[in-house]
């Protein structure tokens, strides 16, 4: 029983590893460096909702 749970450990764990470099190659890709590295907040939504009257 506690192999079993130590396994599914191991695996939850290897899921969120590879998440977390999914989601950083993602947001690499998506967002420029400085875009990333500005201290104004909101600037990122900002840029995405564009509205037009």
């Amino acid at each position: 029983m506690w192999i079993m749970i130590a396994n599914i450990g191991w695996i939850v764990s290897a899921a969120l590893i590879l998440w977390m470099l999914y989601d950083w190659f993602r947001t690499d890709t998506t967002y420029s460096e400085e875009t990333l590295t500005s201290s104004r907040e909101g600037e990122i939504e900002a840029v995405q909702e564009q509205h037009r009257v």
